[in-house]
């Protein structure tokens, strides 16, 4: 007797429902035509001359011409501010958004225990390929790690960014308490919004504050010829502007690494337990 497919859904539909309810997958995976920025990295990977293109969602573009290739740099080209943040790493390590793998691989060539997540298939690709051990394709939505799993981790290369937005930012850094050892750290780069006389730049956070958003918080998408990547936001917060994010996460700054320039890097605590948010 045939079933009726209108009462019984196939087998596959029951997987994907059954973790969507465990919380296994949350974000769908990002189709080749999508994945702009891993193509870019895959290109310069290959040795072919890239810029990177990053387009706000109020028309302006930005391009530049070191990334990608920033993103396969080795440290002894890094800003110093960047080498003196790994100073501070220890233990187990998650590099969050980890790219073409510069900051992993490095510290895995230290000896550290090394896993880089990033939701591009072939930016991950490109990292196994370098020789990174350990890599997932994942979602900063999708972290679901057990308690005392890391000692450390990492969002570097502005990938305090990641966070999105205020309240995202707080869920995500509470996640990450829970992720965390007792005296975990957890070590971000991020960038002065505010240090800019452009007024394009100047124009937006004015747009933003009115909407009741963070002036530094952007939504981009980045393009590499006729690859789109899908529209996200992104987050760039002053110093202080990070201190009140990090409020009743479980999470305090520790210390703050300078540049030359707007960018920074901040060295954050764990606290014994967060506080519930508001």
């Amino acid at each position: 007797m045939q079933r009726n497919p209108h009462k019984e859904p196939k087998p596959e539909i029951w997987r994907i429902l059954s973790k969507m309810r465990s919380g296994r997958l949350r974000t769908m995976a990002l189709k080749p035509e999508e994945d702009a920025y891993g193509q870019e990295i895959w290109a310069c990977y290959q040795g072919k001359e890239v810029f990177e293109v990053v387009e706000r969602d109020d028309g302006y573009i930005d391009p530049s011409p070191h990334g990608p290739k920033i993103y396969f740099s080795r440290y002894a080209d890094w800003a110093p501010y960047h080498r003196r943040a790994m100073d501070f790493v220890k233990g187990r390590v998650l590099d969050i958004g980890c790219g073409a793998g510069r900051h992993s691989l490095y510290l895995q060539e230290k000896g550290f225990d090394v896993l880089g997540i990033d939701n591009s298939p072939l930016a991950i690709k490109v990292s196994k390929l370098r020789g990174l051990k350990k890599a997932r394709v994942m979602s900063i939505d999708d972290l679901n790690y057990k308690p005392d799993t890391f000692d450390t981790i990492i969002m570097m290369g502005n990938n305090f960014g990641l966070l999105g937005g205020f309240k995202k930012a707080r869920m995500v850094l509470r996640k990450l308490h829970q992720m965390t050892s007792r005296n975990a750290l957890v070590i971000a780069d991020s960038l002065d919004p505010y240090k800019t006389d452009n007024p394009d730049h100047l124009e937006y956070h004015k747009q933003n504050k009115e909407k009741g958003r963070m002036g530094g918080q952007v939504r981009i998408r980045i393009r590499f010829k006729r690859y789109v990547g899908r529209w996200f936001d992104y987050l760039m917060v002053s110093k202080e502007e990070m201190k009140e994010v990090l409020k009743g996460t479980g999470w305090d700054v520790r210390q703050f690494i300078d540049s030359e320039g707007p960018p920074y890097a901040a060295v954050l605590g764990k606290m014994a337990q967060p506080r519930p948010l508001a």
